[in-house]
């Protein structure tokens, strides 16, 4: 059990700040760029950058610049790195509480069709420009997590004529998933409407904002590994390694009540 007069641990000090906490939040939900962060915060931005620093030294938030407008940068919460430090925090106040369950399966809850509630089930839809690897694989994977009890669709803004190879042999070796079969299509041609529209590509989202009228945006700034060179397989790997733990952390999030979730992200 910790002393009276240890200090409180790392996470405990960064995050207790009020604006801190505000800026963590409001990137819970997806990547947010600087002037996105200010309005939230209702903060100056030389306010908000200087306490960004300080979360991106503490290792709980990172940044990456746009691949569309390199003028600018998207933030992202490091979730993992947060349960990690949560799971210390815990343990620094007594042994007992070094507890971090992982993010449940979709199909485990009860408060999807099937449970005891029976409302239906979440609708979200993945967007990149081509179609043809990043929201494919996202799609994949949140149809592989949640069981099939999410109606995971995606779509491009400009789609290819048809999927990366390299896309369709990295679910196949690494998750068993096979997309062979599956075609790219255009974001127009959807006529359903989504719980949640999550984008994939910064120039998806920095050229066609708001993406009509669904409930719920949100944006994982993810590179294109088609844009890797050589164009190997590592490239797709890590970005589908990538996209399966936040597929994985969104999980819990699609099992809340829609009433209980409403966003909080400016649209661009």
């Amino acid at each position: 059990m910790a002393s009276p007069s240890q200090a409180a641990p790392a996470f405990v000090r960064l995050a207790a700040h009020p604006l801190r906490w505000r800026l963590l939040t409001a990137l819970a939900d997806g990547d947010l760029r600087v002037r996105e962060l200010t309005d939230l915060a209702a903060a100056p931005q030389n306010l908000v950058s200087y306490h960004l620093r300080l979360l991106r030294d503490g290792g709980l938030v990172t940044a990456a610049r746009s691949s569309h407008d390199g003028r600018d940068s998207y933030y992202r919460l490091d979730l993992d790195r947060c349960a990690h430090a949560l799971a210390g925090t815990g343990a620094a106040l007594h042994p007992a509480l070094r507890c971090a369950p992982a993010p449940p399966r979709l199909s485990e809850d009860p408060r999807l069709p099937g449970g005891p509630e029976g409302r239906a089930a979440p609708a979200v839809l993945f967007v990149c420009t081509g179609n043809s690897a990043r929201s494919p694989i996202a799609e994949a994977l949140l149809r592989h997590h949640s069981g099939g009890r999410v109606a995971a669709a995606s779509a491009g803004t400009r789609p290819k004529p048809e999927m990366h190879p390299r896309a369709v042999q990295v679910l196949r070796e690494r998750y068993g998933i096979d997309i062979s079969g599956q075609r790219p299509r255009p974001l127009d041609a959807l006529r359903r409407r989504f719980d949640r529209v999550i984008t994939l590509c910064d120039k998806a989202r920095e050229a066609r904002p708001g993406l009509g009228d669904h409930a719920r945006h949100a944006h994982w700034s993810t590179p294109d590994p088609a844009a890797a060179v050589p164009d190997g397989l590592a490239a797709f790997g890590q970005v589908a390694a990538d996209l399966d733990t936040r597929v994985r952390h969104l999980l819990p999030l699609l099992a809340q009540n829609p009433q209980a979730a409403q966003t909080t992200e400016a649209h661009p």
